[in-house]
């Protein structure tokens, strides 16, 4: 407790030290010129200033210059105005039980298999991973899956995507009573499910945007092209000038569900579900009284020149034939050394100086005297942000990044209780994860809530968000009829859930 005392008495030294040090000097000068006449100013300005005109009068016009174009070029502020995140009818609710029945009845459609299915062990190793995800009973699967037999077709995936964008879109504009016309600027991002037209032009198409938007489609990038999708509207929005951007972010189960027996693909089955989100974000001055938030970075990070990290997360056919996706087992080494690149680059845009200061010296430490000092500092990101949404990705995902940045279980409570409610929504899962937050009330104007996006390539995005207000819950929030039941505790050994009580209810 006492080290615990002395750090933070340090750390609020360090980061007031100007404060500290400003209010002194300021009163110092306050006193000194209490104590000049009439005669002293004119002093002053018979013996320097108007001998040194000719120096002081350039020198104020480059201040004012300087002072003007930098106000004119520096980059627009971003807002997050509000975003939806979608939420599925009840009746595609699954539970770990429907999900192998829908494993099964895949499998068993195979024509390949003749209508039989009778190996047992698949069902084994698929019922071990589920117990062992962190996935709850009430998940959601696709409507065509649900089916029996199920529809594992075009038709039926294009169905499964343009439901849950439709869907988030709907709300989205219905909570902001933005018209569909105002939008500039449109980024649709669906890593395994791209058809033609493209999705973009089904948003396009279906809520009659004008024609000269600047659309884009995001293909193929994995779990973190929801930030990636971010940072490219962004940018955008900082060329082009008062107007919107709508960000939308999803994956599909249906056309990309393996039914082969190669176990690094059948994985990927047991923890992704349904799930999308759309963001409404703006460069208007005028937008930023009744916006959430706004973007102060983006950080990404790719380490796809490596071999090992480019073919841990990869698309293929099995020895069958099969489509589907497999995961290597060098997954989590290349996943935690993606993270470090990313956070090494972040950490120095948000780290407090007394972070900063205390790695520099360790860091040198290390270079002098190797022997002595066997790890480098671990700075405390806790003191610069106030809120994390991890990538749902898995309960191992969670388990490393709680590690790693020294995070305590409320850290990482939105992040487990968005994989146990809704599972994996690949590039959509962080604004379910915010969505948590929001709906528990923590949100308050001035926090900090870093976003991190892990991805197939192997990627690593950050985005770093802070509140305008005290942030509220949004009409149709995915937890406004569950919020009170989370966090959940899950018996590894079993893989059952029990409900925690929070704030006198169950």
């Amino acid at each position: 407790m006492t080290s615990i005392n002395v750090k933070l008495l340090y750390h609020y030294v360090i980061t007031n030290l100007f404060n500290l040090c400003f209010f002194p000097l300021t009163a110092i000068v306050a006193g000194k010129a209490y104590r000049l006449t009439i005669d002293d100013l004119h002093h002053l300005y018979y013996s320097y200033l108007q001998h040194n005109l000719i120096t002081i009068a350039p020198l104020f016009a480059f201040t004012v210059f300087g002072s003007v174009l930098y106000i004119a070029t520096r980059p627009k502020p971003v807002y997050l105005v509000e975003y939806s995140c979608y939420l599925p009818p009840t009746h595609c609710r699954s539970s770990i039980s429907k999900v192998m029945d829908i494993f099964y009845q895949v499998r068993k459609a195979d024509p390949s298999r003749n209508g039989t299915c009778d190996d047992s062990s698949w069902l084994d190793f698929l019922r071990k991973i589920q117990e062992r995800s962190g996935l709850g009973d009430e998940t959601h699967g696709p409507e065509g899956l649900l089916q029996v037999p199920p529809r594992k077709t075009f038709a039926a995936a294009r169905e499964e995507t343009e439901q849950v964008i439709i869907g988030a879109l709907e709300n989205l504009f219905k909570n902001t009573n933005v018209n569909p016309k105002d939008i500039g600027i449109l980024v649709v991002n669906s890593s395994m499910f791209n058809p033609t037209p493209s999705l973009s032009a089904m948003v396009v198409n279906t809520f009659k945007l004008r024609s000269n938007v600047r659309s884009f489609n995001l293909g193929g990038m994995g779990c973190s092209a929801g930030v990636i999708a971010i940072d490219l509207a962004k940018d955008l929005l900082h060329v082009h000038k008062n107007t919107y951007a709508l960000v939308v972010s999803t994956e599909n189960i249906t056309y990309n569900i393996y039914a082969g027996d190669n176990r690094s693909m059948m994985v990927s089955n047991c923890l992704f579900r349904v799930g999308g989100a759309a963001i409404l974000l703006s460069n208007k001055p005028r937008d930023r009284r009744r916006s959430k938030y706004e973007l102060v970075h983006t950080v990404r990070t790719h380490t796809g020149a490596d071999d090992k990290s480019f073919r841990c997360v990869q698309q293929g056919d099995d020895e069958n034939g099969k489509t589907g996706v497999s995961l290597s087992k060098d997954i989590t080494d290349v996943a935690g050394r993606t993270v470090k690149k990313n956070i090494a680059t972040l950490g120095p845009l948000i780290l407090p100086l007394s972070e900063k200061l205390l790695f520099f010296v360790t860091f040198m430490g290390k270079k002098l005297f190797k022997d002595k000092i066997k790890h480098y500092y671990v700075p405390d990101f806790k003191l610069a942000i106030d809120h994390f949404c991890i990538h749902a990705g898995g309960k191992a995902v969670i388990d490393v990044l709680e590690k790693n940045l020294g995070l305590a279980p409320i850290d990482v409570e939105a992040s487990r209780s968005t994989l146990h409610r809704f599972g994996n929504t690949s590039s959509s899962s962080i604004w379910y994860e915010l969505a948590y937050i929001e709906a528990k009330g923590r949100m308050k104007k001035g926090n900090k809530v870093w976003q991190i996006a892990l991805g197939s390539g192997f990627k690593c995005n950050s985005a770093v968000w802070v509140a305008l207000n005290n942030v509220k819950a949004s009409t149709n929030s995915p937890w406004e009829h569950c919020i009170d039941r989370y966090p959940v505790k899950i018996d590894s050994d079993s893989g059952k859930s029990e409900t925690r009580v929070q704030n006198g209810r169950s």
